[in-house]
């Protein structure tokens, strides 16, 4: 009859490992405080002169550059990530050991044991043979407008932006944060995810197909490091 209580017990260990685990693995809710855009204060706007060619509230920057280049400006981030790792492992080792001693001389006589020289000879062999491989590859193409979060004090522009998509009975959310150089900002605006520094890229979904691609609960715990088996 304790077996009964024990088993509840691991069944209740197991179920509180997995909803910690399935909490850690959800991504973060649209409305995070962290990916809000970042926008500059404004001042309040001065009365438009009436009658004048020039109004100062309609900002009309003749030869202003298109680029994002402070605070509150957007950029488009063209994703080109592709990568691709391999690696590969051989190792073989063997050894032979082999002792032997005549039996020793006592007052004249040879030493016997059972009628026999009590000659000591001790001998081993070792090997082993083992071998691995590893290989891994990821492409993300596309594209995603961000905000420009702050100007650094360099020039440098820290960006940030994310966007969802809800196809059918899912959601897909794609994230991008990092630092960008102006100069490496095309003319339309545009720049490389390669060439974003410090880059924390994320790309998950949620929905009926991303519960349909996940273990279940039970399965987690199991294949888990808490599984002592």
């Amino acid at each position: 009859m304790r077996i009964l209580p024990a088993i509840l017990r691991l069944a209740a260990a197991a179920a509180a490992a997995a909803a910690l685990a399935g909490c850690a693995g959800m991504p973060a809710a649209r409305d995070d405080a962290q990916w809000a855009p970042t926008l500059p204060a404004e001042a309040a706007a001065p009365p438009p002169a009436d009658g004048a060619i020039y109004h100062e509230a309609q900002n009309m920057e003749l030869f202003a550059d298109p680029r994002a280049h402070r605070a509150g400006d957007i950029l488009t981030i063209v994703l080109v990530e592709s990568t691709q790792a391999s690696k590969k492992a051989s190792t073989s080792t063997s050894k032979t050991d082999k002792t032997a001693l005549d039996a020793p001389t006592i007052l004249g006589h040879t030493l016997h044991v059972g009628g026999k020289d009590a000659d000591i000879a001790t001998g081993g062999d070792r090997s082993f043979d083992g071998t691995g491989s590893s290989s891994q590859s990821n492409q993300l193409t596309g594209e995603i407008t961000v905000t420009v979060a702050q100007r650094l004090a360099n020039g440098n522009l820290l960006v940030k932006g994310e966007k969802w998509l809800t196809i059918n009975q899912g959601q897909e959310l794609v994230r991008i944060a990092g630092i960008v150089r102006p100069q490496d900002i095309g003319q339309d605006n545009t720049i490389e995810s390669t060439r974003v520094a410090d880059a924390k890229i994320t790309y998950t979904g949620r929905g009926t197909l991303a519960d349909a691609n996940t273990q279940g609960w039970l399965s987690r715990f199991f294949n888990s490091k808490w599984m002592p088996f």
